[in-house]
């Protein structure tokens, strides 16, 4: 994991900040979002019609995209920083499926830093790969305060 200072931040933009670890989607972890959302598509809950189908259930494109926080923990920490907020999205787009069972990671970089309010603004490109897989399956244009502290 790469320790940043809040201060550092804006002679980084436009570089790669860092690849998180592997994460395998289990049909537990699809199921338990199939609840939490009420999304209880066959695609992604109905296991021998999935597999029959489609080879096997797959993820839910929001899932993949919920992932951000935790993928991100293992790729990048900041110093200097009393509280982070996430403050959206600018643009998300679902380019794979992830099947069950697959694992994924993700790409962090920096597209932008500017003070805001009393904060640094971030747009960071998150790019969610798919292990085996050329093209990812989700690309995230996130953007975060961080206040100093």
């Amino acid at each position: 994991m790469r320790e940043v200072a809040l201060s550092e931040l804006p002679s980084l933009v436009g570089q790669e900040l860092g690849v998180s670890e592997w994460l395998e989607i289990t049909q537990d972890r699809v199921n338990r979002f199939a609840d939490a959302t009420g999304d209880h598509q066959w695609i992604h809950v109905d296991v021998e019609r999935a597999t029959k189908e489609l080879g096997s259930p797959i993820a839910h494109g929001y899932l993949v995209l919920s992932l951000v926080p935790l993928l991100a923990k293992n790729i990048v920490t900041y110093t200097g920083v009393s509280r982070g907020i996430n403050y959206g999205c600018n643009k998300v787009r679902f380019t794979n499926m992830v099947p069950v069972g697959a694992r994924v990671r993700m790409r962090v970089k920096l597209e932008a830093c500017e003070m805001r309010a009393g904060a640094y603004q971030l747009i960071n490109q998150c790019t969610i790969e798919v292990e085996g897989q050329e093209r990812p399956a989700c690309v995230a244009e996130t953007v975060s305060l961080l206040y100093p502290g």
